[in-house]
């Protein structure tokens, strides 16, 4: 019980800090992201300070910790008015005070501890931190990058004020390495992975009105525009499926159902028959409203034979089928025109081979299949 409760307060106590570091910033129309960014960067500096400190406390230098304990509270006071100030105030406080930081370094300790490096923070956090504004941006790494080249020139061989063994040497590069590399994720997973949700975000809304534009919204089934896609594809890879069966139907005496029973109740009988079309109809074969109570059904990699014995399937099924609305329940029956392409002759003949079938169909009587 003890457990859970330190447990509850830990957690507590943690989602109270992640709040105060995410508290938004209080300018209208700014986004609090950079803002939250530039608070976790100087929170890794302030602890990047109290690990030189500790580091150097072992070596007994004073002057160094109460250098490393001024800085760690300069930062500490750009954290706190991060909650004041404006975003782009606050970034250019951060880069500025970095820089100072960058250069009194190297003026102390020297080129060999890379703390140069932490300059390429600075650039990454510059990119993000706003849409477009190319020329600042382009102008920007233009000045770190000069200005880098001019630290390199003056302190690669000078001799630093307080002069290191290479053995501290080398742990302030790991140090100065491993804060650096933090410090690069914290700014490209955040900004990245907010890019990344909103392109997907993009590319589900793409897929969605594509698939709006290419389903009828009454049945739910393809429309015309994509069986026309779809048969193009067929056509496209004939290679690959082989002859395919085309199918044109509609609903037997459906103007008489709309008369009686009302438009209503027409389009229950459109759902209904298109939920078996969905239900029976596997694989590859393929199904969409043609137009008004016709549909057209596509057998891939299918000759007419075995299309017929799928089509006779989907007519007993729909005869099977009965519309029911609050008191009223009614069976329907669905005329076929099947025809088989082998790509031998134009596409659209073979479409209009099914639909001439299809009113061949009616005229001998209705509820059958013509092949």
């Amino acid at each position: 019980m003890d457990s859970k409760v330190s447990e509850a307060k830990s957690g507590n106590f943690l989602k109270k800090i992640v709040d105060f570091i995410g508290k938004d910033v209080k300018a209208k129309n700014e986004t609090k992201k950079l803002t939250v960014v530039i608070r976790i960067l100087l929170i890794s500096v302030m602890v990047y300070f109290s690990i030189n400190g500790i580091f150097n406390n072992t070596k007994l230098d004073l002057a160094v910790i109460l250098f490393y304990t001024l800085f760690f509270a300069v930062f500490a006071g750009l954290f706190a008015i991060s909650y004041f100030c404006r975003s782009i105030v606050t970034l250019g406080v951060f880069n500025l005070g970095m820089i100072v930081w960058i250069c009194v370094i190297l003026h102390l300790f020297g080129w060999n501890i890379g703390v140069q490096h932490f300059l390429m923070v600075l650039l990454v956090l510059f990119f993000f931190s706003s849409y477009k504004q190319y020329t600042k941006k382009i102008m920007y790494a233009v000045f770190l990058c000069a200005f880098r080249i001019l630290l390199f020139y003056i302190y690669r061989y000078r001799e630093p004020l307080w002069s290191l063994a290479a053995a501290d040497e080398n742990a302030l590069q790991i140090i100065n390495t491993i804060t650096i590399f933090w410090c690069l994720s914290v700014v490209v997973f955040i900004f990245s992975n907010n890019s990344q949700e909103l392109e997907r975000k993009l590319m589900d809304y793409n897929m969605q009105l594509e698939e709006l534009a290419n389903t009828d919204a009454l049945t739910g089934l393809n429309n015309r525009r994509k069986a026309l896609d779809y048969m193009g594809i067929l056509v496209k890879r004939s290679a690959e499926y082989g002859a395919f069966s085309i199918c044109i139907c509609d609903i037997d005496f459906f103007k008489k159902v709309n008369d009686t029973y009302g438009h209503d109740f027409g389009d229950e009988v459109l759902k209904g028959i298109s939920k078996v079309f969905n239900k029976e109809l596997k694989g590859k074969d393929f199904a969409a409203r043609w137009g008004g109570e016709e549909f057209l059904l596509l057998f891939p990699d299918c000759n007419g034979d075995d299309a017929f014995l799928k089509v006779s399937h989907l007519r007993n099924k729909i005869k099977e089928m009965k519309v029911k609305k609050d008191e009223t329940e009614v069976g329907v029956t669905m005329t076929f025109g099947l025809t088989e392409y082998d790509f031998n002759s134009d596409l659209s003949a073979a479409i209009k081979e099914a639909d001439e079938k299809l009113y061949l169909g009616k005229e001998q009587g209705r509820d059958r299949i013509v092949y």
